[in-house]
């Protein structure tokens, strides 16, 4: 039932989602349960619409299973999980509760009642489109300068400000203007310090490339110390994601999956933190100045399979 329920899950992920009413039973009793006030369908069509049903909710940029678990009592069984979600548009991830009830219908495992919750209503667990990252991405692509390195590894590090809307609406455009411009300042001339190129900056976010994935986690680092360092009030709130992949002469190519996934992981973060991919732990190999988490496991829209984040442990 465990695999059951992951294989709907990456169904939704994916956006495969003309597949899913092979998961639901047909019968009356079905029971299809969601969290805002009008979110109770019982019948045989609900598995009907189970597909569009889910063909309307927001894309998913990443999804991280914190728990789970499966239960079997004859010809019935249950299975429960806890996803850590992250909306297209939304600043950082929230929270997502599914259980399962299934029944043997012949040889195969149906389900008979899904019920779907959020810790928060649905407008602030699904959000309105924010799409400052992608935008950075699509600028980058579309108009960026020439790369000074073309072909070989390369780390990619973006940089965002959480909560940045909020806080240039309470402080008025002149005070936030100088604020993000200094902001900017300081990443810039970190990159270069470390080595590494300055791409872009694109509302309040940065895209930077650096040769060697020490260079971009020290440059993360020095990042982080410099915004607490400035002691200024509001505290701006930074969240890091770094990606290590193959640079080819094609723009498009660079501009594509390592540049994406680095967004990905960006979207991961929370304010304070430096996440990386587990390509780019590996390529920092055991230097004793850094220390990073036990990996998480998270999905990404746009890429198969499971992927491996560490957390990458500062001190100010």
């Amino acid at each position: 039932m465990l695999a059951i329920s992951r294989r709907l899950h990456q169904a939704i992920l994916t956006g495969n989602t003309e597949i899913l009413p092979g998961f639901f039973s047909v019968g009356e009793e079905m029971r299809f349960i969601g969290t805002a006030e009008n979110e109770y369908w019982n019948g045989s069509v609900v598995s009907e619409g189970v597909a569009d049903f889910f063909s309307e909710v927001p894309d998913i940029l990443a999804a991280e299973e914190i728990q789970s678990e499966a239960f079997e009592n004859g010809e019935t069984g249950w299975a429960s999980f806890v996803y850590r979600v992250h909306f297209s548009g939304l600043p950082k991830p929230s929270l997502q509760r599914e259980t399962y009830v299934f029944v043997l219908d012949g040889a195969r495992w149906k389900i008979v009642q899904r019920h779907g919750s959020a810790p928060v209503p649905n407008a602030v667990h699904m959000g309105t489109e924010q799409t400052a990252i992608q935008r950075l991405v699509d600028a980058a692509r579309d108009e960026g300068p020439e790369l000074e390195q073309t072909e070989g590894l390369a780390s990619i590090l973006f940089t965002d400000l959480e909560a940045s809307t909020e806080l240039a609406a309470a402080l008025g455009d002149a005070r936030w203007s100088s604020l993000i411009n200094d902001h900017f300042r300081d990443i810039a001339d970190i990159v270069e310090a470390q080595g590494g190129q300055f791409v872009k900056s694109l509302g309040d976010g940065t895209l930077s490339s650096f040769p060697s994935a020490q260079q971009a986690l020290k440059a993360a680092v020095e990042m982080q110390k410099a915004v607490v360092s400035r002691n200024q009030d509001p505290q701006l709130g930074l969240r890091i994601g770094i990606h290590t992949g193959e640079v080819v002469q094609n723009r498009g190519d660079f501009f594509g999956a390592v540049v994406n996934k680095a967004a990905r992981i960006t979207t991961m973060a929370s304010a304070g933190q430096i996440l990386v991919s587990d390509v780019t732990c590996t390529m920092a190999g055991d230097a004793r100045d850094m220390t990073f988490s036990e990996p998480v496991s998270v999905f990404f829209k746009g890429f198969e399979g499971k992927h491996l984040l560490h957390r990458l442990e500062w001190k100010p």
